[in-house]
């Protein structure tokens, strides 16, 4: 079982928890954030990152215990997510894709790659990423045909974080055949190739540039079934797509963390306890629409609006300076747009439209 680092062998949950909140307090304030603006202007996110984060046990966070996880309930793992968020949206981003693939090893059915993988992305000996979006639209814009045996990938994935970074991929399409959807676990070199199965685009973003972000497109990629991690119905994988919105919200929630934590070193301690009251409020309504979609893409899109609040609040209160190029507020109030479209929805989009245009 992994325990953190500064805690060997404990048993008891809650310490555990207690540990790897404070872990990741510790690396937000004094790793990642002091290093932000510089992640920033580069690009590029340091390897030491990477290993703070795994030291401290926190590639794990969303295991149960029985898989070598803490067994942390669902709000400590949404705190933490927070909490690292607020110190570095390129490196927190990139690094939460990651919990989703622990999620999928965890679940599997394929015990044989359960049991090759599950334990090294648990310890973050082996870092990944997720390929999904090309399944949320109809029609979809990944999808997988049977041929000889295996399973062919052809189409488009247009938004994946991590490359070049990231070790596994965990691409998802729907099945040509039943539009079951069919994720595989795919190692980084097999997807580097020089079959030319693949055509990578990097985007440029305008925050969060250190995800190294890139478009694929995908011609004809076979993958075998003892890559496959899971495969389920359509409905079943939209049901399962909740867990992902709510890990989601923690994106606007972090935003609201660092702003309101700049906003009281610069004598703005009021306004910033007003927007922590607004952003509980926000936290309590995506955990209570946790089971109803419709209800938790709305939570989602008043998350990132109050995100967009505090972003403007901590530009007001910065005043000339939030124009310089590399600011704290300069590069937030980016990354608050970042916020507002990342991870998004058809649905998400059009509440965000509504809310900003005063159309409800």
């Amino acid at each position: 079982m992994i325990t953190p680092r500064s805690e060997p062998g404990s048993a008891d949950p809650a310490a555990r928890g207690a540990v790897l909140r404070a872990a990741a307090l510790r690396i937000a304030d004094e790793v990642l954030f002091p290093a932000a603006a510089d992640v920033d202007r580069t690009g590029v996110v340091p390897a030491s990152h990477w290993q703070a984060l795994s030291e401290a046990g926190l590639y794990g966070i969303a295991a149960p215990a029985e898989a070598g996880g803490p067994g942390l309930d669902f709000a400590e793992v949404t705190e933490i997510l927070e909490v690292l968020l607020s110190g570095c949206l390129a490196t927190a981003f990139t690094w939460l894709q990651h919990h989703g693939v622990v999620i999928s090893l965890a679940r599997s059915a394929n015990t044989h790659l359960r049991d090759e993988l599950l334990g090294a992305t648990v310890r973050g000996e082996l870092r990944a990423g997720v390929a999904y979006a090309g399944v949320v639209p109809t029609p979809p814009r990944m999808r997988a045909s049977r041929e000889d045996g295996r399973w062919v990938l052809s189409g488009d994935a247009p938004f994946v974080s991590g490359w070049g970074v990231v070790d596994l991929l965990q691409i998802s399409a729907r099945d040509t055949d039943t539009d079951d959807v069919v994720s595989a676990v795919l190692p980084m070199p097999e997807l580097v190739d020089p079959r030319g199965n693949i055509r990578v685009t990097p985007i440029d973003l305008s925050a969060a540039s250190g995800t190294s972000t890139v478009s694929l497109h995908i011609d004809e990629l076979p993958v075998s079934d003892a890559q496959v991690v899971s495969r389920v119905g359509l409905a079943d994988f939209f049901a399962g797509q909740n867990v992902g919105i709510r890990l989601n919200g923690t994106l606007p929630l972090g935003l609201v963390r660092r702003c309101t934590a700049v906003l009281d070193t610069t004598g703005h301690s009021r306004e910033a306890r007003r927007l922590r009251e607004r952003a509980d409020v926000a936290r309590l309504a995506l955990d209570d629409a946790l089971p109803d979609a419709a209800a938790l893409l709305a939570a989602r899109a008043d998350a990132a609006g109050l995100a967009l609040d505090a972003a403007a609040a901590l530009v007001a209160a910065s005043g000339g300076r939030a124009l310089v190029r590399g600011a704290d507020s300069e590069r937030l109030f980016r990354e608050a747009s970042f916020v507002l479209v990342a991870a998004s929805r058809p649905e998400l989009k059009d509440a965000l439209l509504q809310r900003f245009s005063d159309s409800r």
